[in-house]
């Protein structure tokens, strides 16, 4: 009886089994033959449609003053207009009704209602809800409509290198962040559906059971930036206005707070609108201020003068005899103007921006120390920002055995670094001596209801406080004496700054331009407790020589800006 039973079950799965197969086979020759040519038609459009619809990311903040969110990268719904060429009898018409609603190539419209055995062609995937039911009211035989999903960009050019974008994988199939925070934070914003699949027979006759599923997890969520939206449209702004009329290759700034590295503003022009980049170049959607190195000159005085009065090896009393210029392993070093200023004290280095002055200090230091509090500095580091493909700097001549290199670096020239490192590094003059982590993204908001607020460690005390605090003094002076006469001083709030003119590297014949130079600018307010620090360079400006004549204007109406829109408190 037992025998005759299991007899029995074995014939009734056979039995399930052939009829299974054979119901797939009548299903798949319906499928495949019978109906093949409306079902594949049906397909393509289903396809294109589904991708579209799914598509899903994880959205970016700028944060304004007062701590609200404003979208910086979201998700935009709209639709997809699309064409049945099979179905469409006056292209013509169904082109001009189109052109009515939305600005359309004609050329292109007839081309792509014409094209030969297809029932569906994307025309374009950005149509908005008005324009879309405009469209649909014309009733216009072949031209369907469908949901869509894209990423979006409120603020179009605004922060648009550090905000960056996404852009196809190289299979076609996927979207994923290509530049700056959409790719940093790629994990985090991309949405991973998790595709089930179902194995009939594997099923049928073993207790695995349910779907196979990608095991591969990752938290998902939004993230919030420093960066604040206001600002960002005015340096913006500013870089252009600066950028234009200089006729500069590039123009970039960074905002700071010093003592924390929240970045509330960073950009560089020529730059690009994020929602339309057809016309931008690969070049342009880099961010320089964090992959590119230069050579800053002269704002590196500041650096210099830091590292003597806090070694001992001067003070602000020290006095040297300036005759124009300093011979070292059969070089000679010269001021700016070739002009010796006789007995010269600290103050006038920074004052006059003396080539002599720093090169003397480091003569009373000895290059070893002066290399070891440029290490701490770390301007041949990666500052740790959050930002992809950070360059190193090139401070190779800090180890080099001729008292020349050592020198030439003092006032910025023979090394190189990124501009966020320069900014960190000259932050610590106002912020009691410390290093800092340059950082945008200061929480991420999960899908799950958690959130995590990002801690961005501080680096070395390099200077004390109280040389901090006395080189902060002596860039006051500077700014209140000396650049330009003293003329675009406030007279309610401290500000320290120091410019920066340098010759540009001839890469090809070796030595310098003689005709090409990067100016900089750097200056923190207020001076002895600073909320912000600006850096600002322009890259081979036309007509005019020096840092002060193209970057002054630019970092005061960025400064008196802040100081209004932050309500600064006056100081003095």
């Amino acid at each position: 009886m037992r025998r005759e039973q299991r007899t029995w079950r074995i014939r009734a799965v056979a039995g399930t089994i052939c009829l299974v197969a054979f119901l797939l086979i009548v299903r798949s020759y319906v499928v495949q033959i019978a109906h093949g040519e409306q079902y594949t038609s049906q397909a393509e459009a289903q396809y294109t449609r589904t991708t579209s619809e799914l598509y899903n990311r994880g959205s970016i903040f700028f944060s304004t003053r007062d701590g609200a969110s404003l979208s910086a990268a979201a998700i935009k719904s709209g639709y997809v207009l699309a064409f049945d060429p099979s179905r469409i009898t006056a292209p013509a018409l169904v082109c001009e009704e189109v052109a009515k609603v939305v600005e359309i190539d004609q050329d292109l419209c007839l081309f792509r209602t014409t094209l030969p055995n297809r029932t569906y062609v994307e025309f374009s995937d950005d149509i908005d809800e008005a324009a879309a039911d405009e469209i649909a009211g014309k009733k216009l035989t072949g031209v369907s409509l469908y949901p869509n999903q894209w990423r979006y960009y409120p603020g179009g050019s605004v922060a648009a290198r550090s905000v960056g974008f996404v852009g196809f994988t190289e299979d076609g199939r996927d979207l994923r962040g290509k530049y700056g925070l959409e790719r940093q934070y790629d994990d985090v914003l991309y949405r991973e559906d998790q595709v089930r699949s179902v194995n009939f027979f594997a099923e049928l006759f073993s207790d695995l059971g349910g779907y196979a599923i990608n095991d591969k997890q990752h938290k998902s969520g939004d993230i919030v930036t420093t960066l604040e939206p206001s600002v960002s449209r005015m340096l913006d702004t500013v870089l252009q206005e600066a950028n234009d009329k200089f006729d500069s290759k590039l123009t970039g700034a960074v905002i700071m707070d010093p003592n924390t590295g929240e970045i509330v503003a960073m950009n560089a022009v020529p730059g690009f609108d994020l929602n339309d980049r057809s016309e931008a170049t690969i070049e342009q959607f880099r961010n320089p201020l964090v992959e590119n190195v230069y050579e800053f000159g002269s704002t590196i005085k500041a650096l210099t003068m830091a590292a003597g009065l806090d070694s001992g090896a001067v003070t602000p009393q020290t006095t040297y005899y300036d005759s124009g210029e300093l011979s070292l392993d059969t070089f000679t070093i010269r001021n700016f103007d070739g002009k010796g200023r006789g007995t010269v004290p600290m103050q006038e280095v920074l004052n006059q921006s003396l080539n002599t002055g720093v090169a003397w200090i480091v003569t009373q230091m000895g290059k070893d120390k002066f290399r070891d509090y440029f290490k701490k500095l770390k301007l041949g580091s990666e500052t740790g920002i959050d930002l992809p493909n950070e360059s190193f700097g090139l401070t190779a001549n800090l180890d080099s055995p001729r008292d020349v290199e050592y020198a030439t670096a003092s006032f910025g020239q023979g090394i190189a670094m990124s501009p966020i490192a320069v900014t960190r590094a000259l932050a610590t003059l106002g912020n009691g001596g410390k290093l800092v982590t340059p950082h945008i993204v200061k929480q991420i908001n999960f899908t799950d209801g958690t959130s995590k607020e990002i801690k961005y460690p501080d680096g070395a005390q390099v200077f004390t406080s109280e040389t901090s605090e006395e080189v902060s003094r002596m860039l006051t002076v500077v700014v209140d004496d000396a650049l330009r006469n003293g003329k675009v001083a406030l007279p309610n709030h401290t500000i320290g700054a120091k410019t920066g003119t340098a010759q540009i590297p001839d890469p090809v014949n070796g030595g310098y331009y003689e005709d090409k130079f990067l100016h900089s600018f750097f200056g923190y307010f207020p001076a002895y407790e600073p909320e912000f620090i600006i850096f600002l360079y322009t890259v081979e400006p036309k007509g005019v020589r020096y840092a002060s004549e193209t970057l002054t204007t630019p970092f005061m109406d960025l400064t008196k800006f802040l100081i209004n829109y932050y309500s600064i408190p006056p100081d003095r």
